[in-house]
This record gives structure tokens, sequence and C-alpha cells, in this order.
């Protein structure tokens, strides 16, 4: 049955947070804190949010088991990015990094501890002393379940904190009145099949990544893209989404993440003949170079004839840390092994190969988290409207995030964007802004559609063949040819989405129904990251372009801009100068 427009339910908060993951409960925690009525929407119940996957730690200068500040996790943090991070905004979440892990450790997080009662650190990928010199050990852990334990300690601050959760709820489309302003979101009950209209003063989109547009990935199956394909459909443009990094470890055959933390603890990677052969490819850091220098080694062992088994992987070996480190520091990473590649890396090294891990770009935003339209290079807050965490690209990633750096810039931009919220919301009693229906109209005709199609493409084969085309084209190696095939690939399963079918009809958790929603967010996304690499001549951090093998600062110091619309791309500046202390010029990266 169709939804009649003028018969919608409507609710009205001060904010609607899409997604409860770290950064949208981080966020939500300072709103509902300050006593703004809050609603958070979430696909899947709070704790089953993908950030519950992270595994190896949060990044902050503590300096509780080596010499360390916040510069120099400042500097590896640019370099890790290939010099395509904002440099603003990487200051500014160095310096609030300790600040942030310390107001989680009196949330009640359950940090490892170190004998004298500190939060105990790991080494890390490209996490250095001293400008590069020497690895240290920033990463502060709960074991290998860091995530998990990050995401029940702020649901728990929330439940108390009053916040008001909708579960099982998916957000469908952003509504603008004709100025562009953001005026809340059009939301799907699963339960019910109802659509809601849900009016907000503020609207903050916190819904992860989209790495499920690839067909191996250790993203969660909820990890669609939905916020990026709501900012694409409401005009607003995509950053830097040629950047995905796809992670050294994941378990051969079936992509589950295997944490960088496993290295920090002492595990070494080697190919069929034993070698460790990260000494030839990073001298000084070895197995804790950065992730996608990393993984382009391992591919390159696997394609020059020096993979293990079939020649399919190369392995990681921790039986020498011993059963004690392992069942201690990595339990989590045991259970997984044993699971998903019936191994006991007690005894037995794990097969591993570089899976599809996280996108680096995303909705554009300053360090406030509000999302800023591009004009000319410029940029211009949008009104009423936020995106934080791993579907924004405030660009402390830029071609490449340093490992545990996810986390923190959740709980850094999460706090950051709700404290804007409340700033700038004093006159408490202000009215909400009638929504125009062409707003509303826009997104029932698109439900509707789906509805009331009696025949067309399956969802699940659209799907796949957009993880498919993904996979093959948009590899950890790129060449312009498979990119530019790529492209026609993907925009010839454009009009393919737009004839999905089900024949299920029903509104009680009708799946089919989810799960065609998420493909049409899911083209939107791939068009982007598609579009956007075969445009750029270049190779920068996760974007190795076998065409052109060195990174160009003269002509792709510059960001990316993907509209939807005609897919056209434009460019902006990359903020070189950071807020209080020296910029780092470029240079060429070496480990």
């Amino acid at each position: 049955m169709a939804a009649v427009k003028n018969s919608l339910p409507r609710r009205q908060f001060d904010v609607v947070v899409v997604g409860a993951g770290g950064a949208g409960m981080r966020c939500s925690l300072q709103l509902a804190q300050a006593g703004l009525s809050v609603a958070v929407l979430s696909k899947v119940f709070p704790t089953r949010s993908h950030t519950v996957a992270a595994q190896g730690g949060v990044s902050a200068s503590l300096g509780n088991m080596s010499e360390d500040n916040w510069y120099w996790h400042m500097y590896d943090t640019v370099k890790g990015s290939d010099w395509l991070g904002d440099q603003d905004a990487i200051e500014f979440m160095c310096r609030e990094a300790p600040n942030a892990v310390y107001e989680l450790e009196h949330f009640g997080m359950p940090f490892d501890r170190n004998p004298d009662g500190t939060i105990y650190q790991r080494p890390f990928g490209g996490h250095t002393a001293n400008f590069g010199e020497k690895p240290v050990q920033r990463a502060c852990a709960a074991a290998d379940r860091t995530g998990h334990a990050m995401l029940h300690t702020l649901y728990q601050r929330n439940v108390a904190a009053r916040t008001q959760f909708f579960v099982e709820w998916m957000a469908l489309d952003l509504l603008r009145n004709d100025a562009g302003d953001v005026l809340g979101v059009t939301a799907l009950e699963m339960e019910t099949g109802e659509i809601y209209v849900l009016e907000a003063k503020q609207t903050v989109l916190a819904t992860g990544g989209a790495g499920r547009i690839w067909a191996a990935s250790t993203n969660a199956f909820i990890n669609t893209g939905d916020g990026l394909g709501m900012a694409a459909r409401a005009g607003f443009p995509l950053q830097d989404m040629e950047f995905w990094q796809f992670h050294p470890t994941g378990v051969a055959g079936a992509g589950v993440l295997i944490t960088e933390g496993v290295r920090g603890e002492g595990g070494i990677l080697l190919n069929k003949d034993g070698e460790r052969f990260m000494e030839r490819y990073a001298p000084t850091l070895k197995d804790l170079a950065p992730r996608d220098f990393v993984s382009r080694s391992m591919d390159q062992e696997i394609k020059e004839g020096r993979g293990c088994g079939d020649g399919s992987y190369v392995v990681l070996k921790l039986d020498h840390l011993g059963a004690e480190t392992i069942q201690k520091r990595l339990p989590s990473i045991r259970e997984i092994a044993i699971k998903f590649a019936n191994v006991d890396p007690a005894k037995d090294p794990i097969p591993v190969v570089p899976t599809i891990h996280y996108q680096m770009g995303g909705i554009p935003t300053n360090i406030y988290g509000q999302v800023v339209s591009v004009a000319n290079g410029e940029t211009t807050p949008v009104n009423g409207l936020y995106a934080i965490g791993e579907c924004a690209a405030t660009s402390v990633h830029g071609a490449n995030r340093l490992g545990t750096n996810s986390l923190l810039d959740l709980i850094v931009f999460g706090r950051s964007a709700g404290n804007h919220i409340v700033e700038s919301h004093p006159e408490r009693q202000r009215s909400h802004q009638s929504i125009p229906e062409s707003a509303i109209d826009f997104s029932l005709d698109r439900v509707n559609k789906l509805e009331t199609r009696t025949d067309g493409e399956k969802t699940q084969d659209v799907g796949n063949a957009i993880r498919m085309a993904m996979q093959h084209h948009c590899g950890v190696f790129r060449t312009l040819d498979l990119l530019n095939k790529g492209v026609d690939a993907i925009e010839s399963l454009a009009p393919q989405v737009d004839s999905l079918y089900f024949k299920d009809k029903s509104k009680v958790f009708n799946t089919a129904r989810i799960e065609a929603l998420e493909v049409t967010n899911m083209i939107e996304v791939a068009r982007a990251t598609t579009k956007s690499a075969a445009n750029r001549t270049e190779s920068r951090g996760a974007h190795a372009l076998n065409d052109h093998p060195e990174r160009d600062d003269v002509n792709w110091l510059r960001h990316t801009m993907w509209f939807s619309e005609g897919s056209r791309l434009d460019y902006k500046p990359v903020q070189m100068k950071p807020l209080t202390v020296d910029s780092f010029p470029p240079k060429s990266r070496t480990f």
C-alpha cells in the first residue's frame, strides 16, 4: 500500500541524529545533557552499530608508555594522509585527543591498565616519536575490543541522559526548504513499514561508512552509505571519494578483520619463503608502516608469486608472542582465527589478504561538524545540517587514515558538533520552519515507485553487480583503463537501480524493502568513487594508479568534490595552514 503524504505522522525535535554509532552517540550525549530534545535513529540496536567492530584502540598522546606529544601525533596524521588532510582539522583532533580519551575513562570505559593504573597503550601502524624517528605506543586499548567497550559506554551514558532512541528506523531523505536549509528527515519505521516526517531544528548525519559496495569487506552489512546517499540526492557534494582504505589483514576468503593491534603487539607478516618481507619495503617501521603501504606491499608479494598456500594470501604469525599474551591482549582475534580461518594463532599463522575497510572521503564538513557547500573553492556552512564520523570528510584522514584515528575522529568531532549545536541554540523556543510539500513528495515518490512496481530488477542481482564491479575495477592497484571501465559499469547499473522490484509488498519488518532502499544509496557512493578515482591522475595514499605512480602536488594537492547530478566534479584546495603551529610542508613518504 502506498503512503499518502497528507496523512504522514510527524514528530518534532530540537535535533535528529541519524546513526547510533560512536559519533552519533557522543554527539547526542552532549545534546541530551544540555536539555535539548534529541532523537537518535538507528537501523540496528545502538550497541550493534559498526563501531562495535573496531578492535585495536583509540589514539591519544598520553605518553603513558613512552614520551609522546600531540604535535608528533599531528605529524604522523598529516604524513599518513599523504598531505591531503586539512592541517587545521588535524591539529584540532590531535590536541583534543588526550582530553577526549580521559573523558571516556571517566565515563567508565574499561581500558586495559598498566601496573601503575594508567591506561595501557600499544604501538600501531604509522605512530612514531619525534617526527618519524621510531615507533611509539599511542593506541589506548581495551584488549582487542576497544570499539565494543566505547559503544557500550556511550550507550549507557545516553540512557542515563534520557536520549530518545528510535531503534530499527531507517532515514530516507533530507528535507530542505527553498533557501536550502535542512529541516529534518523522512524516516521508515521498520516494524510497521510506516513513513514519518521527523522535523528538526538541526539534523546530524552519523551513518558510518559504505564499505559494502565492495564484494570483500570488513564492514557490517548495515554499512551501505545511507547518509552519503541522502546528502548526494539533496544536492550536496561528496568529497575525496576515490580514497578507500584496504586494511592489510582481513582473513583470507572471509574478509573478517584482524586488527593492526596484532602487529602492534609484535605479530609479523611472512611470505611463502618465511621471509619477513616488510623489512624490504619499510626498513624503519616494518610491519607497522601505514595501512596503504602495507596493503600494497602484500599485494605485490602475492602478484610476484610469493603468496602462501594456493598463492593468494600471505600469513600473519603471532605464535611467538605466547598463548598467555594472545589470550590477554588479543582474545577476540584468537576466536576469529579459529572460527573463520580454522587455525589457532597460538600454534599456526593466520592467512590474510588486504580487504576494503574504511572510507576516507564523505560529506564535507568543518571542525564543528557543519556540512559545507562548495562554490569556486570557497566553503559556506549549510543551515541545519551536520555530519560526523566515517560518513563525514572533516578531512583529518586525507588520502589514507592512520590506524586508531577512526575512533578518535568519532569522539572528538561528535563532541565538537554537539557543543556547536548547544552553543548556537540559545533560543530554545524558536519554532520549527514549515517544510515544503515538494520535499516530502520527492521522498514519498521514491518509496511509492518501489512499492507499486510489478516487475523489474531483483535487488540482490543489482547489489551484487555493484559489488563485483567495484571489486574488479577499484582495487589496491588501479589503472586508468580499469577505472574508466568501472565508471561505465557503475553508470550502466544506475538505470537498473531505478527499476528495482521486490515481490513481497507486506509492511511489517519487510527486509526486501530495506535492502532495495539501501541499494539506492550504494549506487550514489559507487558512482562518486569510480568517477573521482578515474579523474585523479596521480598516486596518493590509498589511490595507487599504475599509469601515474608518483604523487603530483602541483596539480593534485586538492580535494575532489563529486555532485550526483550529471556526475559533475569540482575541486577545493587542501588547508595547509594549521590553527596555531607551523605547517608540515609536503615531502616524500618513506618508512
